[in-house]
């Protein structure tokens, strides 16, 4: 009898505690532990109806379009004419971690499945797909990379992989703890090639890596590398402290990099992506850039209490050389250009509320810029990964949709600022977001207001960039399940009344009028599945 009862005590109490656990786990923090099978297999799934004004003039852009507004990527904006598309994505990772190395040993690899409906068929080409009859050959490798993890803090990663400005582990961390933490993904936020290695204490961390941005003759010095040292210490409970070293080597002088856009200092890549071209003309360079930067966070989780607090600050120093003569050594280079920018950032967010959603944010940047380009033999804006990438870094969490990135995006990424260095007129960036859970981990909603002014005046044109109002409604189903409501306006201000010739400004998309102001609205499911 004492064992029955003892065995209904301890039933009612199982199931009273399993009653107080929530099922929505929709926001939590933890990256689920490994599953004890060899091959597991997790996937992020989005699928979106998209209205807006914007549109690329160029009539073979009709698969992925990045870059700035009204940029190189020849994206323009009407009051006249809307474009409406539904566009979907799937990244689907495949993880082996076989039984017989006991965790020792893991490969990855994921990839990308990108189209607008509707748009090709029976043809080949990346983000294509969703015509009638479909059969596209359309499947992009994003990652294949080797983890190997000899000791229970040390992990060292080999091949394809993130290369992400932040301290933490991108196959380890959610993704939204990566956009709020380090340099947030502003100055490198892609994939590379390449080796890092991570050690990890109780209370510290650091990251070194080595990659290889573009490898051009395999027998001549010709490529260019980024070198990495990052590292973390928790101070207090509640504050870390982090600091950084980056390195890039270039000695590719423009080429390699996107497609017939190049990559590098004075390539057509700068154009498309709103960073600033060094006006070298078709002559070799070579170029030495340095970041040095510190980073620190206050419950960057937001768990411990309500206010949560990140930032950083970067200063990237160095030279660009052009070569006089062509027949002479390497060592005969005359300088052209010293480097030195600096940008910092801060984020305050409040949570007033039972859960993550109920928060006010306020995020402000800043960052410097040039006013006489390269007249000086100098150049004192900054210098980011999108001067190599398409896009190498993506500053996406600020909450703006089109002042500056958002990450709802497919096939299409054109912000009006889509890098930090604004063309190397630097910026000043202020965000104000407010969201509330209408029902607790079920149903949520965000509005927000974003302004950007240029520290350097264009010219004809005036410091003011734009000012957006944007908001959302969310409802979840389950765990990472979710359909969203978006919408956004901005308001652009005297930066597009730009005039560089008769022709229009390369500020503007070369109008010889200020551009009518941007609008979007999309519908968007997305879950990820694991």
């Amino acid at each position: 009898m004492k064992k029955t009862t003892g065995l209904a005590i301890l039933i009612f109490v199982a199931a009273t505690v399993s009653a107080q656990i929530p099922t929505n786990q929709y926001f939590s923090k933890e990256v689920p532990l490994k599953a004890n099978k060899e091959l597991q297999f997790i996937s992020y799934y989005i699928n979106q109806a998209v209205i807006s004004n914007i549109y690329p003039e160029n009539d073979f852009l009709k698969g992925q379009v990045v870059g700035r507004l009204f940029g190189g990527n020849t994206t323009k904006t009407s009051d006249s004419l809307t474009s409406a598309y539904v566009e979907q994505r799937l990244i689907p990772f495949f993880i082996y971690q076989p039984h017989l190395f006991n965790g020792k040993a893991t490969l990855r690899a994921s990839f990308e499945l990108d189209w607008t409906w509707g748009d090709a068929a029976y043809g080949v080409g990346g983000n294509f797909g969703g015509g009638f009859s479909a059969d596209q050959v359309n499947l992009q490798t994003q990652n294949l990379e080797l983890e190997l993890h000899p000791t229970s803090r040390l992990y060292i990663n080999v091949g394809l992989q993130r290369i992400f400005d932040t301290p933490y582990n991108p196959y380890r961390t959610l993704f939204d703890k990566m956009t709020t933490t380090g340099y947030r993904l502003a100055y490198f936020g892609t994939d590379g090639v390449g080796i890092s290695v991570r050690q990890d204490w109780d209370f510290s961390r650091i990251k070194a890596g080595f990659y290889k941005l573009y490898e051009n003759y395999i027998q001549l010095n010709d490529d260019v590398s980024l070198f990495e040292l990052t590292g973390e210490k928790d101070v207090t409970r509640t504050w870390k402290m982090g600091a950084s070293a980056y390195y890039m080597r270039d000695r590719a002088s423009g080429a390699g990099g996107v497609s017939i856009l190049g990559q590098g200092l004075n390539s057509l890549l700068a154009t498309h992506n709103g960073v600033y071209k060094f006006s070298f003309g078709n002559v070799p360079y070579r170029a030495d850039v340095v970041w040095l930067g510190t980073f620190f966070g206050r419950n960057t989780e937001h768990w411990i209490d309500p206010l949560m607090i990140t930032g950083f600050v970067n200063f990237n120093i160095g030279r660009a050389d052009t070569l006089t003569n062509q027949l002479v050594s390497e060592s005969d280079w005359s300088r052209a250009v010293d480097i030195f920018g600096y940008a910092a950032n801060v984020r305050v967010s409040y949570r007033y509320g039972q859960t993550l959603n109920d928060v006010v944010t306020l995020d402000a940047i800043y960052s410097s810029g040039d006013s006489d380009g390269l007249n000086d033999g100098k150049y004192s804006g900054v210098i980011t990964g999108n001067q190599w990438g398409a896009p190498g870094a993506i500053f996406i969490s600020s909450g703006s949709y089109l002042l500056m990135p958002h990450g709802n995006v497919v096939n299409r990424f054109t912000p009006a600022i889509l890098d930090i260095s604004n063309m190397g007129y630097g910026m000043t960036g202020v965000t104000l977001n407010v969201s509330r859970g209408l029902i607790p981990n079920r149903l949520n909603t965000k509005a927000g207001v974003a302004y950007a002014m240029s520290n350097v005046q264009p010219l004809g044109g005036g410091y003011h960039i734009g000012t957006e109002v944007n908001g959302n409604i969310a409802y979840s189903f389950g765990p990472f399940m979710s359909l969203e409501l978006h919408a956004a306006y901005l308001m652009l201000g005297s930066f597009y009344d730009s005039r560089q010739s008769a022709y229009g400004s390369a500020v503007n998309g070369g109008l010889d009028e200020r551009p009518v102001n941007p609008w979007t609205a999309f519908v968007v499911f997305k879950w990820l599945m694991f």
